[in-house]
């Protein structure tokens, strides 16, 4: 019986051409617990304490790429009642998904598998509901609009935050750059679902990437899969519940002639589980200039539109995103 959505029938081809794809030499063996930041220091009345915490933020964004932050303010029981509509969502039939407004999401927000994949390794397991920020009032019905809307300004302000943080270290005071140029125009939210994969050969939940945004907030279950680049190998993140998982996207190495790490990661499909997770994207307009900080700057100057565009035509071309390489003085 094939999963929802079709992920087995549509890539048959696929999986009988790359049997081997997840043999045991290249899944991850290690475990890794990322540093855990607590962000009520941010509210101390100490001086020492909150400088403290702003550098801790500013040593994981540099040495790892990836953190996880406590004390976040966003209520766990907002998150669950966002869990509960997701699955809801993703449960409903395939034809529905792809055809229907579900929620008053159209169909046009809806995305699975990976269309220009030519081999496995392309290859995402998972499907997705992409809601932009600018359009939540139209797009989503009364109950899951409160909810999604409570969700997005939580994680926007949060998002927001630790860019402020990051962004000063490179100059930029009270995050005014960010605050400019990434508003509810451009910033969007992404409700993840990875079903179960009994294929032989196993797949990707998500394929081998970096974020192309100046960073995301992560919200993810328990089932586990994600995992990370770290020193030349793949490190499994362990779940944390309670906690929320930050990461730097291109724009903020690029922006930070690479003092940040935008790290490449993964997600590893269940074979019996599947996977939930949401995940807010703190993007700026298509007109947005990204330059190294000081000179000399490592990579040349872009606008986000032309990265986008860069990235679709190398997807096009050669099947996956290349980056920031393709902008390298």
């Amino acid at each position: 019986m094939d999963s929802n959505p079709p992920l087995s029938s549509t890539y048959k081809t696929l999986f009988a051409n790359h049997p081997q794809l997840l043999d045991p030499s290249r899944i991850a063996a290690a475990e890794c617990d990322l540093p855990i930041i607590d962000l009520r220091d941010l509210t101390s009345s100490n001086f020492d304490t909150v400088q403290k915490c702003k550098n801790e933020i500013v040593l994981a964004a540099s040495e790892w790429g990836f953190f996880r932050v406590i004390n976040h303010g966003i209520s766990h029981d907002l998150l669950l009642q966002l869990r509960k509509f997701q699955m809801n969502l993703f449960h409903e039939p395939f034809e529905k998904k792809k055809k229907e407004k579900l929620l008053e999401l159209a169909p046009e927000n809806y995305c699975w598998g990976t269309p220009s994949a030519t081999n496995v390794e392309q290859l995402s397991w998972s499907e997705a509901y992409h809601i932009p920020l600018n359009s939540i009032s139209e797009s989503v019905g009364d109950n899951m609009r409160k909810i999604i809307q409570d969700v997005s300004k939580a994680m926007s302000r949060l998002a927001h935050e630790m860019a402020s943080i990051l962004g000063a270290k490179l100059g930029d005071m009270n995050g005014k750059y960010i605050k400019k140029c990434c508003t509810s125009n451009t910033c969007y939210l992404r409700l993840n679902h990875y079903p179960p994969c009994q294929e032989p050969s196993g797949a990707f939940g998500l394929a081998p990437h970096t974020d192309s945004d100046f960073l995301t907030v992560l919200y993810q279950d328990q089932v586990g899969g994600l995992q990370l680049m770290k020193g030349g190998s793949w490190v499994n993140v362990r779940p944390n519940p309670g906690a929320l998982i930050i990461n730097i996207g291109d724009l903020f190495q690029a922006w930070s002639n690479n003092l940040y790490k935008s790290v490449k990661h993964r997600v590893v499909a269940n074979s019996r589980f599947e996977r939930f997770s949401v995940a807010y994207f703190l993007c700026p307009s298509y007109d947005t200039t990204i330059e190294g900080y000081s000179d000399p700057t490592i990579y040349k100057r872009f606008t986000f539109g032309e990265y986008k565009q860069q990235i679709k035509e190398d997807v096009q071309l050669t099947g996956h995103k290349i980056g920031l390489s393709r902008f390298l003085r």
